[in-house]
């Protein structure tokens, strides 16, 4: 029995379909995620549990947008688990010791997100370091300095102003949910319709062709770790609302889950392919599978087997899928 030989129309086509999976690949996981676990438990599409959901994703969200933008232009941010354990630790500091301001709570938070970007970023350009070792580096440093700040203890009885940010409610939504989604929505925006946007994507395609081309290359590397450090120290103080209390070592797990979040919606490690909407759907998928985990009750080691291999799954289909993405 012969085989009839592939047309050019027919290699066309299926490059086509190819295509068109390597952009929306992460939609289609993520629908079928929706679909499986509303058939394992009626309890998952009920409105307490889905609004549950939006705030269990709130700080992997705000910080997956600033990884988002670093892995555009191909770096790595392996600081941000420290960066969240630092800054929620000096604002929970600065915010007792000024009665509970949470303005101060605030910016001591953003402040220290962005002191620690700048440093990723100018030791990266001007270093000549790669960015992941850099990133592991300052990771390792705030970590520390989070568990000096207070020897190790956590801080507890926060104002009510500071927790007020993580407990509130606008309606049915959770206040933090509205921050993540603001955030994301401004970024995408920035994205795909600013100057800045466009370059961030050039950087990410191809930096020498971006440098002669006129682009900053090297200022705007440095303002995009800056930008990444903030949303990770806006990410400190949002999990200090949100479990009200100040952990030294709060964090540690979102580093790693961020960096899948946004591979995972369907962002290249190799930069120049994705975006922020992407992101947004990672990082829902992520929880979406422990929540439904959860809502079966399956043991906790299961749940990191399966975890895992959601993980592995979606960055290997993602990655293999980039070869067909022109855009």
């Amino acid at each position: 029995m012969s085989v009839k030989p592939l047309t050019t129309s027919d290699m066309d086509r299926r490059y086509a379909i190819m295509q068109w999976l390597s952009k929306y690949s992460f939609i289609i996981i993520f629908f079928l995620l929706l679909i499986v676990s509303s058939s394992l438990s009626n309890a998952f599409l009920t409105p307490k549990n889905l609004f549950n959901i939006l705030l269990e994703t709130s700080v992997l969200g705000v910080v997956s947008v600033g990884t988002t933008f670093v892995i555009l232009i191909a770096g790595i941010d392996l600081s941000i688990g420290g960066v969240i354990a630092l800054s929620g630790m000096v604002s929970g500091v600065l915010s007792k010791a000024t009665h509970g301001s949470v303005i101060i709570a605030i910016a001591a938070a953003l402040l220290t997100g962005c002191v620690v970007g700048l440093v990723n970023g100018v030791a990266t350009v001007y270093g000549r370091v790669p960015s992941f070792v850099v990133t592991l580096a300052t990771g390792t440093i705030a970590s520390g300095l989070a568990l000096l700040i207070t020897g190790g203890q956590p801080i507890y009885n926060l104002s009510k102003s500071v927790l007020s940010v993580g407990g509130d409610y606008i309606g049915p939504i959770p206040l933090i949910a509205i921050i993540w989604l603001v955030i994301a929505l401004f970024a995408l925006l920035v994205l795909k319709l600013t100057p800045f946007g466009r370059q961030i994507y050039a950087i990410g395609d191809n930096n020498f062709a971006a440098f002669l081309s006129g682009i900053r290359v090297n200022l705007y590397t440095i303002l995009i770790f800056v930008v990444a450090g903030l949303l990770s120290g806006l990410g400190g103080f949002l999990y200090e609302s949100w479990v009200n209390v100040a952990y030294p070592d709060a964090g540690s797990s979102y580093t790693l889950e961020s960096i899948a979040a946004v591979v995972i919606g369907g962002t290249s490690l190799f930069g120049g392919i994705g975006g922020v909407g992407g992101t947004i759907l990672g990082s829902l998928m992520l929880i979406i599978f422990t929540n439904i985990f959860n809502l079966v009750g399956l043991p906790a080691v299961l749940q990191m087997v399966g975890y895992g291999c959601l993980i592995l799954f979606a960055l290997l289909l993602n990655q293999w899928l980039q070869k067909y993405n022109a855009s």
